[in-house]
């Protein structure tokens, strides 16, 4: 914010500025003043908690006084019981098909104002069964033990790495009982690996875990892909340092989880909106699908900004573009997941509803029957206006995170015409237009059936999909 004072000849000069500082600090709307008292108002302040920051002006210029926030803790967890969905609704949120098991609200692990929930994944202890859920917040990653899913216990958070910063970007996957944890735009904070067998013993929860190992090959990355067949981790979207491969695929040998080590770069710079094959996500696969000529190979289907990349990365010294396609009204090409018979490639783009270049949410199917000519044959479009996010396939089930509108469940049994069956909304109020607010992403993987959501603002949703209607 800047100061003014109006001259005697009627012209405007600056006398002074101010401004909150901090992460996650977007300042001032609007600002009041009498006499020697400023406020001005930051509704993006603390990630849109909003904040007002008051001034007393002194004769050495305007000086901080304080801040004006609403501090409301936020909405108590729901626990105990499973909340069915009746009537379209269950526990104060809107649902269809879908049940409420449980609610952690982001105060309930860990998060402080302004601090906001990001990526979610899942891990099964391999000795016990039990499951467990993993969050990102802006500043941590956090372990949530859902061996009663009903009651979920916040066991802790492993912090960011040191000397990184806080970013509304983290990532998280899972490779042989490691969890391995990247940042975007976070400075200097590489690859965390996690082992997740600490897990196991936890008395005195919550506690402050520390990393196993952290991988600097890179330092920021948007996110980190493991094909668990062969033990490859491919960091996309790096920036800030180290080998950045040009925001492409940085491939990293995790076969020693805790010991990773560089395994090459792979670009196709005909994609990408700089030209330089950057990618925004990617699904890499050992090939079992129709196309025989890639029988056994590792693929990867990269979501690369403004085209869908698929590669040949078996061999890590000379990985091979397979193809490159683009799509009608490109906004940003997000992130993808293949059928399970690799027949399909199921893809979202971020933008094209906030931009206007679609009215409703679309999904976008890929027939990938030949590797080197990926043919659209739809566009699934929902039934709301919701921004999509990210999105996973089950079995001839498809779980989408859909921002504003929360989990979208889709029977994809007919792979070319989804049919929606079933949604929970996470943002109990709005009506689901386009826009960064709400779901971010979704794990369906849990042998239990149990599905795991994480919500921006809201915290960490256990849900259960209803068995289908017997006629």
């Amino acid at each position: 914010g800047w100061a003014y004072r109006r001259g005697a000849s009627g012209g405007w000069s600056e006398v002074a500025s101010f401004g909150p500082g901090g992460a996650f600090s977007f300042y001032g709307l609007a600002v009041g003043v009498e006499g020697d008292m400023a406020v001005v108002g930051a509704p993006g302040a603390d990630f849109f908690e909003g904040t007002g920051f008051v001034f007393r002006r002194t004769a050495s210029g305007w000086e901080p006084e304080g801040t004006v926030i609403d501090a409301t803790a936020g909405p108590e967890p729901l626990l105990g019981e499973e909340r069915e969905c009746q009537e379209g609704a269950a526990g104060g949120f809107t649902c269809s098909e879908v049940d409420l098991v449980a609610f952690l609200p982001l105060h309930a692990v860990g998060g402080e104002r302004g601090v906001i929930a990001n990526d979610i994944w899942g891990w099964t202890d391999p000795e016990t069964g039990r499951e467990y859920a993993i969050m990102g917040r802006a500043d941590a990653t956090t372990f949530i033990d859902l061996g009663d899913p009903g009651n979920p216990v916040y066991l802790g958070e492993l912090p960011l790495t040191e000397g990184a910063q806080p970013s509304m970007w983290r990532d998280i996957k899972v490779y042989r009982d490691h969890a391995f944890i990247v940042s975007d735009n976070a400075g200097a904070h590489g690859m965390q690996v996690f082992d997740l067998a600490q897990l196991r013993d936890v008395s005195d929860a919550p506690v402050t875990f520390e990393a196993t190992a952290n991988y600097d090959g890179i330092n920021s990355a948007h996110n980190i892909v493991i094909n668990e067949e062969t033990g490859f981790a491919y960091a996309v979207g790096s920036s800030s340092g180290g080998q950045t491969c040009g925001g492409a695929l940085h491939m990293i040998d995790i076969r020693d989880p805790r010991a990773p080590s560089f395994a090459g770069c792979f670009a196709d710079p005909t994609t990408g909106n700089a030209g330089t094959g950057a990618s925004h996500d990617a699904q890499c696969v050992r090939y079992d699908g129709p196309d025989e000529a890639y029988a056994g190979r590792e693929i990867c289907f990269g979501a690369n900004q403004n085209a869908l990349s698929i590669a040949d990365v078996t061999d890590k010294e000379a990985p091979v573009a397979i193809a490159a396609a683009s799509y009608p009204n490109t906004g940003f090409l997000h992130q993808g997941w293949i059928s399970d018979d690799h027949r399909y490639f199921y893809m979202n783009d971020e933008t094209d509803e906030v931009g206007g270049a679609v009215s409703r949410t679309r999904t976008l199917v890929w027939d990938i029957q030949e590797l080197d000519d990926p043919v659209l044959v739809k566009e699934h479009f929902g039934t709301t206006s919701a921004s999509d996010h990210n999105l996973y396939v089950v079995g001839d089930l498809m779980y989408q995170a859909n921002y504003t509108s929360g989990l979208r469940i889709l029977d994809i049994s007919d792979p070319e015409s989804p049919v929606e069956v079933g949604f929970f909304d996470t943002v109990p109020f709005g009506d689901d237009q386009p826009g960064f607010a709400g779901a971010w992403s979704v794990y369906p993987y849990f042998s239990s059936g149990v599905i795991v959501v994480s919500s921006i603002k809201e915290g960490l949703f256990v849900l259960r999909k209803r068995p289908p209607r017997v006629s």
